[in-house]
């Protein structure tokens, strides 16, 4: 079930990103801590194993070392991440620019709203 939720946790995040223009990491940590229990700095570390392990290898190393990277999500949701990206930027590609504007903030406003008061 973890895999599968991965797995879906990764298009989601890369249909936002490519919707978006956003990096997955937004969505990715709060979905960590909420749908595996991660704590916040495995949450940190596991979204960089799927978003930025080629570009942020030491990022990563860093996480790995202190025990904060769940390889296995990582990795599944970096499939997702790909299939949802390009999804994601079709759709973005077809909505209107000021609805695309709007969507955008509103999205932003709503994990700030979440962030600001999860305990």
């Amino acid at each position: 079930m973890e895999i599968i939720l991965a797995l879906i946790l990764g298009l989601v995040a890369g249909a936002m990103g490519g919707l978006f223009g956003i990096g997955g990491g937004i969505l990715i940590i709060p979905a960590c801590v909420l749908m595996f229990g991660f704590n916040q700095q495995r949450a940190q570390g596991t979204s960089l194993v799927a978003l930025l392990a080629p570009v942020g290898i030491l990022g990563v190393l860093n996480y790995a070392k202190a025990g904060n990277v769940d390889w296995k999500v990582g990795a599944f949701i970096a499939c997702g991440f790909v299939g949802g990206a390009f999804f994601g930027s079709k759709l973005a590609l077809s909505i209107d620019e000021n609805l695309m504007r709007k969507l955008f903030a509103a999205f932003l406003a709503v994990i700030a709203v979440y962030m600001f008061f999860k305990k």
